[in-house]
């Protein structure tokens, strides 16, 4: 079992967390995580530019002009692609991107993700992230004391109306609960904070 220290939103250790290996002490699979990060940009991906082929813009229903005698290249349709306000040749249509993953394969990724947060020293542990207010500059102020000033993962066991409305303006912060976590978001961050219910929550669910 591997142990993490636990720190307060002043940034002092108050204490230990013993972590659950099975969860964050695996050897990550990197092809995984890979794939699982694909799926998730992916499934952000709209899809919908949509181009109409020469069958579906409107006009042209007859010839121009006739087949021979005018001295003119032969033609069938004024909507053909070559014409302007023609159709569109191998043009996007609307489709989707979406990905699928097994449940083994998406925990697997999640557990190496997180395993890396740990090997890497990106993760911080805090006792609980009980702000004074609701006011950004103490999110910011309690951030600072836990040096994650770059691109942080907030992850408490229970959003609070304070933690909301402090974090929310803060570009670099992305709030989520302990149920919430995923691997995209946890790969993208520079630093992952975590209070310990969360901790132990992500281990209920993983293990």
């Amino acid at each position: 079992m591997k142990k993490q220290t636990v720190l307060n939103i002043k940034g002092e250790k108050v204490g230990d967390i013993t972590l659950n290996e099975s969860v964050w002490g695996i050897e990550p699979n990197d092809a995984v995580l890979y794939d699982a990060i694909t799926l998730a940009r992916n499934n952000q991906r709209q899809g919908t530019a949509e181009t109409k082929t020469r069958s579906e813009v409107s006009g042209g229903g007859i010839k121009p002009w006739k087949q021979k005698g005018t001295g003119r290249a032969r033609q069938g349709s004024i909507r053909s692609p070559h014409w302007p306000g023609g159709g569109v040749v191998f043009g996007p249509h609307m489709r989707s991107f979406a990905k699928k993953m097994n449940r083994k394969e998406r925990r697997l990724a999640l557990k190496s993700a997180l395993s890396y947060k740990v090997i890497e020293s990106e993760m911080i542990v805090v006792d609980n992230f009980n702000l004074e207010s609701n006011k950004t500059k103490d999110a910011k102020a309690a951030l600072n004391n836990l040096k994650a000033t770059k691109k942080v993962l907030l992850v408490v066991d229970e959003l609070t109306d304070e933690v909301i409305l402090a974090t929310r303006n803060l570009e670099n912060v992305i709030l989520l609960a302990a149920n919430e976590i995923n691997t995209y978001d946890v790969v993208a961050s520079d630093n992952m904070v975590i209070t310990e219910k969360a901790v132990k929550a992500i281990e209920e669910a993983l293990v």
